[in-house]
C-alpha cells in the first residue's frame, strides 16, 4: 500500500515539475489568492499564504482519498 502511494506521489511530482519547467508562469496565482495575508511595514514584510495552504490541504486530502479508495 505504501509503495503504491509513494509511486503515485512521485509521478504527480514528476508531472508537476515538468509543467513548471516548460510553463513557468502557469501557477503565478499560487500565494496570491484572496485570503492570503500580506503585511508590509517600514521595517519589513510578512506573508502568510492562508488560502493557498487551505487549498493545498484540500487537494492533497482529495488525492489521498482517491488513492485509498
Amino acid at each position: 500500500m505504501i509503495a503504491k502511494t509513494l509511486i503515485i506521489i512521485g509521478i504527480i511530482f514528476l508531472l508537476l515539475g515538468s509543467v513548471l519547467y516548460f510553463y513557468p508562469g502557469i501557477f503565478r496565482w499560487i500565494g496570491h489568492l484572496p485570503g492570503d495575508i500580506h503585511v508590509e511595514g517600514s521595517s519589513g514584510s510578512f506573508h502568510f499564504p492562508l488560502a493557498t495552504s487551505l487549498l493545498a490541504s484540500v487537494l492533497f486530502s482529495l488525492i489521498l482519498w482517491l488513492i485509498r479508495r
